[in-house]
């Protein structure tokens, strides 16, 4: 394997996943692309080009993930960064919630991200560095209606990133957190698409009057990812045009 920096991105098909991995790609990254979707994920690594390589694999199934981890090394003999972006949500009112809609929801969005972040850090232990890279979510910063589990799935990443940069700090292992805000998606997009008031109500209180970009959240993804952030550990970085901040 030629010199080069190895990432592995969770949920990297599509969306922002897809943008993050492109954009480590493009920087000359080998990027392992990661989807249950064979054929989707395969498809988005020959749009990526030569530095893209395909990870199918269900993150929900917990077991599978050291082997999985461990092939990616024997291959690379390396990994420096991870991006967990892999994620699911549900919209639902709060008493209509069952126990197994609440559970499924920890289990891919916190327990994923934990086993895939002990299982990559023990292989960036051996090289005394690394950087890992959580995707929140502004629903982390303060409440939204009828999404009680992606909510607390979410805030749970921004608490395991500090924990996680605490712990992994004397290993040379950097451990931070973007929070998108809205990102201008296909699936925002026909959300709010079909919600006008809805748009209207994210824009009126977004100070820079507009959704985001999916390379938005790539290029701040890449600053924590680089050396640039090398002093950097422990932070969460929302990324919503002031959302978050707005009246």
């Amino acid at each position: 394997m030629e010199n080069k920096q190895v990432a592995i991105v969770t949920g990297a098909n599509a969306g922002l996943g897809y943008a993050t991995a492109k954009k480590l790609c493009d920087n000359g990254i080998i990027t392992y692309v990661n989807g249950r979707n064979k054929e989707k994920t395969q498809q988005a690594c020959e749009e990526f080009g030569p530095n893209a390589r395909p990870f199918i694999q269900d993150l929900t199934k917990l077991k599978e993930i050291p082997a999985a981890v461990q092939k990616i090394y024997e291959e690379t003999g390396r990994i420096d960064i991870l991006v967990n972006n892999a994620g699911i949500n549900m919209k639902k009112e709060f008493m209509e919630v069952t126990d197994e809609e609440f559970q499924n929801i920890i289990h891919t969005n916190i327990t994923s991200v934990f086993v895939m972040s002990r299982e990559v850090s023990k292989f960036m232990k051996e090289h005394q560095s690394g950087s890992i890279v959580n995707i929140s979510s502004m629903a982390a910063q303060y409440g939204i209606p009828k999404v009680i589990a992606y909510t607390a799935s979410k805030t749970a990443i921004e608490g395991m990133t500090r924990s996680m940069a605490v712990d992994l700090a004397q290993f040379g292992i950097r451990v931070n957190c973007v929070a998108p805000g809205f990102i201008k998606t296909n699936m925002s997009s026909k959300a709010l698409d079909s919600e006008p008031e809805r748009k209207q109500k994210v824009l009126s209180r977004t100070p820079m009057g507009r959704l985001g970009e999916p390379s938005d959240i790539a290029d701040a993804v890449y600053y924590y990812a680089s050396k640039e952030s090398k002093f950097t550990t422990g932070t969460v970085l929302p990324v919503d045009g002031g959302n978050s901040i707005g009246f």
